[in-house]
């Protein structure tokens, strides 16, 4: 009798275990497809920099996705809020042909090294 109740307790956390790992693969795969973080995280990555202006595109432009996110383009807008090296930056993600809106981030980054139209020449010119 308690080897029988130690055998099913034990199936029982197996089919539980089972059963949030299925969960968590189908959540996986019903992600949506698109993110403002992918185009962010792309950005920030490649030169670890920032520039002040507006950049935009589809993501053929970041990479090779084998035609995944083909409906999709992004912009990116990074402009210095502050002089001493604080950025604002706004990421959208819009679906084509309709333009709706897929995914938005803004976030700040603290970034002494770049300078935009803000801090005036890099050496700490006066500005007039």
């Amino acid at each position: 009798m308690v080897a029988l109740a130690i055998f099913f307790m034990a199936v029982f956390t197996i089919l539980g275990l089972l059963s949030t790992v299925l969960n968590n693969a189908r959540a996986l795969q019903n992600r949506k497809p698109a993110d403002a973080g992918m185009v962010a995280a792309f950005l920030l990555s490649v030169t670890n920099q920032l520039t002040e202006g507006l950049q935009s595109g589809t993501f053929e432009d970041l990479g090779d996705f084998g035609g995944e996110y083909s409906n999709y383009e992004w912009t990116f807008d990074a402009r210095e809020v502050e002089t001493n090296g604080l950025w604002q930056v706004d990421c959208i993600v819009l679906r084509r042909p309709g333009g709706q809106l897929e995914s938005q981030l803004s976030f700040f980054v603290f970034s002494p090294q770049s300078r935009g139209s803000l801090s005036g020449p890099v050496g700490g010119g006066v500005r007039p």
